[in-house]
């Protein structure tokens, strides 16, 4: 961080000692324009404080404020002015009240927190609601500091107290502090309303501001009406606030109706008239001139459309797209029509879908053909006019338009076998326009899957099977079993033989190919055929399940959960809040729903309970091997893995199997979970990567960086001088056991597993039936990581409420990086995860943090020459900085190098500031596994006598590098 140059800071340090009042008013306001603007004027904390003996109210709130910002790096000295915070907390004034009382619990620094008691206590019962108003947010920051000594000195009750109280304001700020204290705890007991609180909230409503009439509606969106009388009473209460201005206030107003209409019959009329009420506001957010606030809005409709699509049903004309809807709208509003669409508006959202499959953006277009095919799946009565539509489309001959329609066609066959066979034909005569994977793996599904009902259906596969060792492996994969097909429909003709011969030799010659699953599916054919061709028809042309639009839907109870979060971010994102805020994890909330990954909508793979690939694959056409078993961990203890969502782990759960060695690559055979083309496999250890050549040596310069001799030697590698493994992560539940899940739990943590980054897991079993393997798979991030096998077979099967443990092995292949899939202003790397139970088929999705020392390489130490030069190359304004306080093992450098090196954080050189007594600091290299080998150079700057460290990271890959710091930051604060 700049500091102030000496001249600067003797100037201001003059100016904060002099006797005129306006020039100490100018002289803070200076130090705090440079400290808004990221200089360090730490020097002067003891010159400022000594300003705050003042009766001048625009003087004191300046200190206040550079106090609030310093106090935690300088804690002693912020001693010094507790006597004042005490004296002000008690002055005649009740703005220089509120504004002391504000400050102290702005200082996080638990010395001072306990001398803001006693005036606390005062302040909940000043005579003046400005300073109880104050007092009341003034607990739940106290709450994040210390929550038992909230408890303890009964500063919750005396929030309940000021639930009842005469002034508004006030009753909304308790309001949003017992809220914020309940979320923080998780125990939504602590804002239990009474009658009389309850009364007391519904007239505050009327007086607050919007934003305490926000607080006051999501307390009563968790208060439980004794009776529907009781619910509707309240509902009449809050309808006014429909018709408020603020979308907040609108949003919230409709969390606590659709809550309440659940103790409303709803067959009833009352029921109706309150969808009918719902429907004009909703309506309204839509014409925001903002579309950041119609987004918003869009994600919120989503959800309730999904609990009760009657409330919009008569309103889909304004979800109609506008020519000037940015993407991300348009996409939104595509899937809110599809949940509305009936049979008495079909007609109308076909014809706006016929409109939108004519645009120019080829993604929106094909977001547009395959609605249209789900309009059909979800419509029986209007599939014939959807397929109609579809017939249109594919005669404009547009190429992606044409591939997307067979796509969605090859699904409605599946919706309804033998009823549209008609449209073949038209099918058949536009194969020259099918040069994707997926358009072409459908094809000729419906060619084997009709091969009776075509006449050339052999010269159809023939073109085909010409550039079988050209295609992707799900084209293989099914042309091999369109082939077989043919050959069961059509045993007497010739030319069928022929062409199965001949496909089960390419899926077998080990010299061509290298892709186990065809190779092995295509010995279970000629097994098949050869030795009992009646039980090959059996298996191979076996009915199939129908199967029905459920793209994107949530699963009941996590839906019931965002519906009362409505108007939050868990509302935008369709997943819980502990997905994406990093916190500790809460019992009762779902797992995160991976809804935003690639295409979810033609997952239909199937597996048979053994492990082995069933014959016929519809959509993703992607198997996987089986990999070895790996041990099941033992918690530290040396007892059973223990459940973390309640129950006891079987005896036979908990038996470690035999470590095997590392299984062979498995190629193009991965189980696409997420609908990712191209993803090759990666049992083995994955694709190698690339050696990067080690930075060529300079001479070291001499200047700020030049190292002495007398520096700390960079550590040995040797094992004895080798730090102690860093404890491991707790893992956090991720997925609670649901109906979307089959009944399995899970919880997670990535980690380092002997010096290599995994997954590691514990599976809870809530299902009727035994678990005895999954599958499992990574969505694409900008580091590449994926699981080094695909299969998770246990040793012994998990029976019902047991719970085992696994550890997956992680690498990094080049084809899963995806960096358009980071955000830079994310606090932490999440990775998404699909998983599937090979035993029942239910396939779920959650997301699993991924802490970004994990990704650190074991060889990213570098020469100290080396080091200066790159440090000297990379621009000052590419450093981020941090402090971390109250370090647990002091201001002890060899502790945090010990700590930093056991992850990977490499040391570099260690040397005393010039002219400052007492401060050292001590650098660091890393490099990062995956494809791109990110280098991060570290800066840490300690000083004697105090325990906090400041941290410097200088790197070119900026849009990491806040996670970087952080990654070091929580390093330093582990015991």
């Amino acid at each position: 961080m700049p500091c102030l140059c000496a001249g600067e800071t003797q100037e201001l340090r003059a100016e904060l000692q002099s006797g005129q009042r306006e020039k100490k008013v100018d002289a803070v306001k200076k130090v705090i324009a440079n400290m808004t603007v990221g200089k360090d004027v730490s020097a002067l904390f003891t010159d400022v404080v000594n300003c705050i003996q003042t009766e001048n109210i625009e003087l004191k709130k300046l200190v206040y404020l550079y106090l609030i910002n310093y106090a935690k790096t300088q804690p002693d000295t912020a001693l010094l002015a507790v006597n004042t915070f005490v004296k002000d907390a008690n002055d005649p004034n009740p703005l220089v009240r509120a504004l002391a009382i504000r400050t102290m619990g702005c200082i996080r620094v638990e010395r001072i927190t306990e001398y803001l008691c006693e005036p606390l206590a005062r302040c909940l019962k000043d005579d003046d609601p400005y300073v109880r108003k104050t007092a009341a947010m003034c607990v739940a920051k106290l709450y994040d500091i210390s929550a038992e000594l909230v408890v303890d000195r009964g500063f919750v009750d005396s929030l309940r107290d000021l639930v009842s109280d005469p002034n508004p304001t006030v009753v909304a700020n308790a309001v949003a502090a017992l809220n914020e204290i309940a979320e923080t705890s998780g125990d939504d007991s602590v804002l239990e309303l009474s009658t009389s609180a309850l009364q007391k909230l519904l007239a505050a409503l009327n007086e607050c501001t919007e934003w305490g009439q926000v607080s006051i509606l999501d307390a009563l969106a968790k208060y439980a009406p004794s009776d529907a009388k009781d619910a509707t009473s309240i509902i009449e209460r809050v309808g006014p606030r429909l018709q408020h201005a603020n979308s907040a206030v609108v949003m919230s107003a409709v969390k606590v109706i659709l809550r309440y209409m659940k103790c409303v019959d709803a067959e009833s009329e009352q029921a109706s008239g309150l969808r009918k009420k719902l429907a004009p506001p909703l309506v309204t957010l839509l014409n925001s001139e903002l579309e950041e606030i119609t987004y918003v809005a869009l994600r919120n409709i989503n959800l309730i459309v999904q609990s009760d699509p009657r409330i919009l049903e008569g309103e889909i004309k304004v979800f109609f797209c506008k020519y000037n809807d940015p993407i991300y709208v348009k996409l939104e509003k595509l899937e809110i029509m599809i949940r509305l669409v009936s049979e008495r508006n079909v007609d109308q959202v076909l014809l706006e879908f016929k409109e939108y499959a004519q645009e120019v953006d080829v993604d929106f277009v094909r977001r547009a053909v395959r609605a249209i095919g789900r309009c059909a799946i979800k419509l029986e009565k209007a599939a014939q006019r959807c397929i109609n539509v579809l017939l249109e489309l594919i005669q404009t001959k547009v190429n992606y338009v044409v591939q997307e329609a067979v796509i969605v066609t090859k699904d409605i066959f599946r919706r309804y076998p033998q009823k549209y066979e008609s449209i073949i034909a038209t099918l058949c005569e536009n194969l020259e326009s099918l040069d994707e994977p997926e358009a072409k793996a459908s094809m000729i599904w419906i060619i084997g899957e009709y091969a009776e009902q075509i006449e050339n259906a052999d010269d159809l596969l023939e073109t085909f099977l010409e550039s079988f060792a050209d295609e992707t492996s799900p084209v293989q994969l099914q042309l091999l079993t369109a082939a077989v097909k043919l050959f069961l429909k059509q045993p007497s003709l010739t030319s069928s033989h022929d062409m199965v011969q001949r496909a089960l030799s390419l899926a077998t010659d080990d010299a061509n190919f290298v892709n186990p699953d065809l190779r092995d599916r295509g010995l279970v054919y000629w097994r098949l055929l050869s030795s009992n061709p009646d039980a090959a028809k059996a298996v191979v042309l076996a009915d199939k399940p129908t199967i029905a639009d459920d793209t994107h839907a949530l699963d009941a109870d996590l839906l019931d959960d965002l519906l009362g979060r409505i108007a939050t971010l868990a509302s935008v994102f369709h997943k819980p809040p502990e997905a994406f805020v990093a916190r500790d994890a809460r019992a009762g909330l779902g797992g995160a729903q991976a809804d935003d990954v690639e295409a979810y909508d033609d997952f239909d793979l199937e597996v048979a309970p053994d492990g082995v690939a069933s014959p016929d694959v519809d959509d993703q056409q992607q198997q996987h091997q089986r990999a070895p078993p790996l041990d099941v961990a033992k918690p530290p203890n040396g007892g059973a893995p223990v459940d973390p969502f309640g129950g006891a782990s079987s005896a036979a759960a908990s038996v470690p199997a035999a470590v095997a060695p590392p299984a062979a690559k498995q190629g193009n055979g991965e189980v696409d979970l997420l609908d990712m083309d191209g993803f090759d496999g990666l049992d083995g250890g994955g694709p190698a990567v690339p050696a990067v050549p080690a930075p060529r040596a300079l001479a070291p310069p001499s200047g700020l960086l030049d190292l002495a001799p007398g520096g700390t030697p960079p550590l040995s590698s040797s094992p004895s001088s080798m730090p102690p493994p860093p404890p491991r992560r707790a893992k956090a539940v991720v997925c609670q056991p649901s109906q979307q899940s089959g009944g399995l739990g899970i919880a997670a943590c990535f980690d380092l597993v002997d010096g290599r980054p995994a997954l590691e897991l514990d599976v809870s079993n809530r299902s009727a039936r035994p678990v005895r393997s999954l599958a499992i798979q990574f969505n694409k991030s900008p580091f590449g990581v994926a699981p080094a096998s695909a299969q998770l077979t246990f040793s012994q099967p998990i029976s019902p409420a047991s719970v085992a443990s696994y550890t997956v092995p992680v690498v990094c292949a080049p084809q899963m990086v995806n960096h358009q899939a980071f955000d830079p202003n994310a606090p932490q790397l999440q990775i998404q995860i699909a998983m599937k139970n090979n035993d029942t088929g239910a396939v779920f999705y959650y997301a699993v943090p991924l802490p970004f020392d994990v990704l650190w390489s074991p060889d990213g130490a570098v020469e100290r020459s080396t080091f200066i030069e790159t440090w000297k190359s990379i621009d000052d304004a590419l450093e981020t900085f941090g402090t971390v306080n109250d370090l647990p093992t002091g201001p002890s450098i060899e502790a945090a190098q010990h700590k930093l090196v056991a992850k990977h954080a490499f040391h570099v050189a260690r040397r005393s500031v010039p002219n400052a007594e007492g401060q050292e600091v001590v650098y660091f290299s890393i490099k990062t596994i995956g494809p791109d080998h990110y280098h991060f150079l570290v800066e840490l700057t300690f000083k004697a006598g105090f325990n906090a460290c400041k941290i410097c990271v200088k790197t070119t890959a900026q849009p990491f590098a806040h996670l970087a710091k952080a990654a070091i930051e929580n390093i330093l604060r582990s015991p």
